[in-house]
């Protein structure tokens, strides 16, 4: 009998332990990750207010790339770009996603399109962090997707990337965003 009496102790104390008695949560950064799972997401879920911003929550950010952050929803993406990379985002503007035909993007991110969709935006995705000034005229790089995309370097320092120009770049917390001024389309 006294076994189960120190037993029933021991059982309590870990409960109590772990869970913080009678709450049935750990802790704040349990309940985070328990609400994130709750939810449905993944990775993007967690909140983290105090790291430096990652590829996407730059992009969430910008005033710049609406329609690059609705089309990684659209395409369920957010979480592989969250997690820890290193990864190198092509980030065409929304000026960029203007410039495609009528209806393009409307269409694209329709749910029977989700596959073609994260084809496209895994071809602005490099593994690994590519700096502008590491990249070299005529030198052709694998992507995400498993095609090659073509750098091209001017005399005056321009860069491009199968055509589109590097406006600026952002460093985040796994990896940099290359802000371009075109979509690049897989062919």
């Amino acid at each position: 009998m006294k076994r189960f009496k120190i037993l029933g102790f021991l059982v309590s104390l870990i409960i109590c332990t772990n869970f913080a008695c009678g709450s049935g949560e750990s802790s704040n950064e349990s309940t985070s990750v328990s609400t994130a799972k709750n939810l449905g997401a993944g990775q993007s879920g967690v909140v983290d207010n105090t790291s430096n911003p990652n590829v996407v929550q730059v992009a969430v950010g910008s005033p710049d790339h609406g329609t690059l952050v609705a089309a990684l929803q659209a395409a369920e993406y957010v979480d592989a770009l969250t997690n820890v990379g290193p990864f190198t985002v092509f980030a065409p503007t929304n000026a960029a996603f203007d410039k495609l035909p009528a209806g393009t993007v409307e269409n694209l991110v329709k749910a029977e399109n989700q596959r073609a969709l994260r084809d496209i935006l895994e071809y602005h995705v490099l593994l690994g962090v590519y700096n502008a000034d590491s990249f070299m005229d005529g030198q052709s790089i694998g992507t995400a997707d498993g095609r090659n995309i073509k750098m091209a370097k001017s005399a005056d320092g321009t860069i491009t990337v199968n055509g589109a120009k590097i406006l600026g770049s952002v460093k985040a917390s796994n990896g940099i965003i290359h802000v371009i001024d075109a979509v690049l389309i897989p062919e």
